[in-house]
């Protein structure tokens, strides 16, 4: 159809959809009758007809949806295949693990898969994919539900998923039908369950080999309730129909505590606490008496679990310290899961244990039974050993399987030990995180990144996200890529401090790394800058750093952490917010795990390209392994956001990067890696002028971080997303022709073939409340033309619009990749040129380096 002001548009009625790459035309007639696929006269007769139409694509390219041919990608199985041989030959013990995130594929306009962390959907779907990955990775493992992160201005902690199992293929819970999904349930009876916490409390206590006399019940404080009813504003009834469910503002979950307490008729008994504590010496597990002045134990008020709540201020003012382990030999190995029932039986039978007020001071931590949410949760307190920990685990179950209920755990989660498998699912902004465990050779990372996109799309999870104009892009939550050692003395950049070296020069001599696979945040503000992004100081202190290295006779892992620590931060000196993050590698204070952080890293859309990614950055530190890369910084200066935040320079740098993996046995060819670079540098439109044709795609801009606001939630910083660029190209190119944009000469540079340029240009796409240089005009529509200066006139051009260009506002995201490219179609037209007056373009004055910006135009 034609509609004016957008020209002839391809339309689908039967799918209701604009036509795409997934449309392709048979005909063009001017009336619907003509295009018939069949037509003329025919006479009774004995004759057979048949008809057969085949379709079939006459160029392969890349894209995102079949990213690699079959030859491609048992290429790139090859070289996974010869990657394992040789660390096995060099002895190095690396372990590679990830961060994938993911969105609903459904709901794409909902608050929890855009901005907010939590939500119901997030959680029903995050439990559901935990079930399929835990049967595939770890059967006979341990769920655990526990608080996650929590960030000012959030209401409540998020929470997360765990998946904890033995890596000695013992199994740690036996019984699947004993788990309870964490999801919210309608509580139908509250008496009958609290009931059935205390049973299965005696149980519990009877299998640790202690007496239920030291069970102590919990309340609620139902007068703090009633008074901060009574402070809060006037709210909407929970059954009315404008009701939001959900809302996780501060005032509405204290009213919704409140009415809980209302609909249970202020019934205030909310759990049972068991003190216990391991004593390592008796090997036995231990309890005490609380005593308390008042003559119920009341619940500090609030939302989260009881043992969280828990009011150690009203018990005593010292406890009982806990044990500090300091065995630093090699860990022996566990008890069988059979020599660990035997046990729980022989105790069990057993009378259990009062330990009578004496002397010791009382334990502080405690079990706590708690019905929440129609299911009856138990929370573990922190046990400083595994061994111990094992026990109660076997014990919870033990008493479980008897008093025949399902539970939900939660709590505190296991010690921190190599011998103890886990992977988790939180939630983040938007997307909901998968944090895999590390994978030991590659045919094993190949099948879990597998089995983790086809578990995920069979929920109706995503691993892509269109914007509101139809581009394309990762989930936004990143796709952080963990290398180190299935166990930490074994870390490759513990044992070779001069790898860690090796892998920042490399990236900082290589900005193609840190570009081609990153996010649409870059920059120095963003969560990964680079080394040299907004400190080209550093690079004096990095190479002094560097130099030290080789002074190093025996290498300590507490030296290269130091020597490296301070460096790879980020502008505010925060050491997990940087490109390669060593935060988690040896740290003064925290988990010493061995691990080192590539933050720089966007969500592939495909599976197969999760696999290349990670495959590149094993193949580069197996080369640094057997040849270190011990170079002195390169000193980009602002070529590093001129230069190479431009396609055509990104690609020819990361062709270096195939040359030098190529030239130490990596055979990557350039076809594993263009659907990245049509993925992140898409293509807006292409057009030829007689014997020029021209090219427009999409680059790379830093976005500012502007001056400090006050909000509701205090002090914060705005993001200044005002600005695009794009990347115009030329083929056929002479001195006889100048390309104009918006009537200002662009000032193009030659790539080194002949008749070939490239250019970029920034411009103001929108104008924000907060930006900077709120003053200047938004510069789009974008007219490109091509002048013949020999005729002294324009031979045609195109237009590029940052929004549709008939001024359509767009009220959903796009449902699809063809509704998305439909978008991106329609915002580029290859007419409608300026006549430029009869005159040559005009120059900018300030128009050196590679990028045109017109910002600057007069």
């Amino acid at each position: 159809v034609f509609l004016p002001g957008a020209g002839w548009v391809g339309l689908d009625p039967t799918s209701g959809l604009f036509a795409g790459e997934g449309h392709i035309p048979l005909a063009a007639v001017p009336e619907p009758g003509s295009a018939s696929p069949v037509f003329g006269y025919s006479d009774p007769a004995e004759s057979k007809f048949g008809f057969r139409m085949e379709v079939k694509r006459f160029q392969e390219s890349p894209r995102v949806t079949k990213p690699y041919t079959d030859p491609t990608w048992e290429r790139v199985l090859k070289i996974g295949k010869d990657l394992d041989t040789r660390c096995k030959k060099n002895d190095i013990r690396v372990s590679i693990g990830g961060e994938p995130t993911f969105i609903s594929d459904t709901s794409r306009q909902d608050p929890q898969w855009n901005t907010l962390a939590i939500g119901k959907e997030k959680l029903e779907l995050g439990e559901t994919l935990l079930t399929r990955l835990r049967n595939k990775f770890s059967p006979g493992s341990l769920v655990q539900v526990t608080q996650g992160k929590w960030y000012p201005g959030e209401p409540l902690p998020r929470w997360s998923l765990n998946v904890f199992w033995r890596k000695d293929e013992e199994p740690l819970w036996k019984n699947e039908g004993l788990f309870s999904s964490s999801s919210e349930k309608d509580e139908k009876d509250l008496d009958k369950d609290l009931k059935s916490s205390e049973s299965f409390g005696e149980l519990v206590c009877k299998t640790l080999g202690i007496s239920p006399k030291h069970m102590v019940p919990l309340y609620e404080d139902g007068f703090y309730y009633l008074w901060k009813e009574g402070q809060l504003p006037e709210w909407k009834d929970p059954k009315s129909e404008d009701f939001n469910s959900e809302d996780f503002s501060f005032e509405t979950l204290e009213r919704k505590k409140v009415l809980s307490l209302v609909d249970r008729d202020f019934k205030l008994k909310k759990a049972i606490a068991i003190p216990l504590q391991f004593n390592y010496t008796k090997s036995e597990w231990e309890s005490s008496e609380w005593k308390y002045k008042r003559e119920r134990l009341y619940l500090i008020p609030g939302d989260s679990p009881a043992g969280f709540r828990l009011p150690f201020s009203s018990i005593s003012e010292n406890f009982r310290p806990n044990a500090v382990l300091t065995d630093l030999s090699k860990s022996k190995k566990l008890r069988t899961r059979k020599d660990i029932d035997s046990i729980l039986t022989k105790r069990s039978s057993k009378e259990p244990k009062f330990f009578s007020e004496s002397k010791d001071l009382p334990i502080r931590t405690t079990l706590v039974i708690e019905p929440r949410l129609g299911s009856i949760h138990v929370f573990l307190p922190p046990i400083e050993g595994l061994e111990p920990w094992l026990d109660l685990i076997s014990s919870l179950e033990f008493a479980s399987e008897k008093a025949g209920i399902q539970i939900v755990l939660e709590g505190y989660e296991p010690p921190s030990d190599s011998r103890l498998g886990l992977f988790r699912i939180t939630p983040d902004p938007g997307v909901l995180e998968v944090n895999l465990h590390p994978s030991s050779n590659f045919k094993e990372l190949e099948e879990k990144t597998r089995i983790l996109y086809e578990e995920a799309k069979d929920l109706g999870l995503s691993a892509e996200k269109f914007l509101i104009d139809g581009r394309h892009t990762g989930t936004g939550g990143g796709n952080h890529i963990t290398v180190g050692a299935m166990s930490p003395e074994d870390s490759p950049f513990l044992r070779r401090p001069d790898l860690l070296r090796s892998l920042v020069s490399y990236w900082q001599h290589h900005p193609s790394l840190s570009y081609l696979f990153s996010g649409l945040f870059i920059g120095p503000t963003s969560q990964a800058p680079r080394l040299d992004e907004g400190r080209d100081e550093i690079l004096y202190e990095y190479e002094l750093a560097s130099s030290q290295l080789d002074k190093i006779k025996e290498p300590n892992p507490w030296l290269v952490d130091r020597l490296f620590r301070n460096l790879l931060v980020d502008l505010t000196g925060n050491t997990h917010r940087a490109e390669i993050s060593i935060d988690k590698l040896y740290p003064p204070s925290g988990s010493r795990l061995g691990l080192v952080e590539l933050r720089g890293f966007e969500m592939p859309p495909h599976y197969k390209m999760s696999v290349v990614q990670q495959l590149l950055v094993l193949s580069l530190l197996c080369k640094f392994w057997e040849k270190p890369y011990v170079k002195p910084p390169i000193h980009w200066g602002t070529e590093l956001h001129d230069r190479f935040l431009l396609p055509h320079f990104v690609w020819n740098d990361f062709k270096d990067v195939l040359r030098d993996l190529k030239d130490h046995g990596f055979a990557f060819g350039e076809e594993e890696f263009l659907p990245f670079f049509e993925f992140r540098f898409p293509v807006y439109g292409k057009t030829q002028r007689e014997e020029v044709f021209l090219e427009l795609r999409m680059a790379l801009e830093p976005w500012n971080v502007l001056g400090e606001e006050s909000s509701s939630f205090g002090t914060s910083r705005s993001v200044d997303s005002a600005l695009e660029r794009l990347q115009v190209k030329v083929e056929g190119w002479s001195d006889r022709y100048l390309l104009s944009c918006n009537g200002y000469q662009v000032p193009l540079r030659s790539t080194g073939r002949k008749g070939e340029a490239v250019s970029g240009i920034r411009f103001k796409a929108w104008n924000p409340v907060f930006t900077l240089h709120p003053n200047l005009p938004v510069h789009t529509p974008l007219v490109f033309d091509v002048w013949d200066t020999w005729s002294s006139r324009p031979l045609g051009g195109c237009r590029y619009y940052v929004s549709h260009p008939g001024g359509r506002a767009y009220d959903t995201f796009p449902v699809n990749s063809y509704e998305a490219e439909s978008r991106r179609i329609s915002r580029f037209l290859a007419d409608g040129h300026s006549a430029l007056d009869g005159s040559e373009p005009k120059r900018l004055k300030q128009t050196n380096g590679y990028t045109m910006d017109l910002r600057w135009i007069e």
